[in-house]
């Protein structure tokens, strides 16, 4: 089976959640990204909980005509933080609190939790979907710590997906986990 995790389009700040909606860019990221999976036949769509997966995971789900399945098990490690921030924000304007937070996703005790959260939440959909090809509308977070998992590595926080790239795992019936591709953002170049 053919899982595709994509990451939520651009939310925008907020002091007073850490579930804010997405901002207008995050918006047009989500309708691009919505016209290039609907060129493929795709057989279920899941999604974090959060608004900005979600919101990102709408526009896909209306032309595909499939319902969009939430899974708390897929949300981002930070979900209770009470703010948000965009990654490239925080780092630009306060490089030490990136640092630190950066510095909570290397934790070992607290990545590890998460990633065995986040792998029993795809194992299960990867099982339910046998021979099929499934969208999974999620957070950098849990794209990091998953292929991590599929690559055999330490869990850790270890490359930035872009808004609303795309990322291709092969997943067999035997238990092997293939990376196909990460980082796939051509539906966000002009031209």
């Amino acid at each position: 089976m053919e899982l595709i995790l994509i990451r939520h389009g651009l939310p925008v700040r907020s002091a007073e959640t850490s579930d804010p909606p997405l901002a207008i860019e995050g918006l047009e990221q989500s309708r691009r990204v919505a016209g290039v999976l609907a060129r493929e036949s795709i057989d279920a769509i899941y999604s974090s909980t959060m608004r900005r997966a979600i919101q990102t995971a709408e526009p896909y789900a209306t032309l595909a005509g499939l319902e969009v399945v939430t899974e708390d098990g897929i949300v981002e490690f930070d979900r209770n933080a009470g703010s948000y921030t965009p990654m490239e924000e925080l780092k630009r304007d306060n490089y030490e609190a990136w640092a630190r937070f950066v510095a909570r996703g290397r934790d070992r005790g607290n990545i590890v939790d998460f990633q065995n959260t986040v792998v029993r939440a795809l194992e299960t959909m990867v099982a339910r979907h046998s021979g099929q090809r499934i969208a999974v509308f999620c957070h950098g977070g849990v794209i990091n710590v998953w292929t991590a998992h599929v690559l055999d590595m330490t869990p850790r926080l270890f490359f930035e997906p872009r808004y609303t790239s795309i990322h291709r795992y092969l997943c067999a019936r035997s238990g092997e986990r293939n990376l196909v591709s990460l980082n796939d953002i051509a539906h966000l170049r002009d031209g």
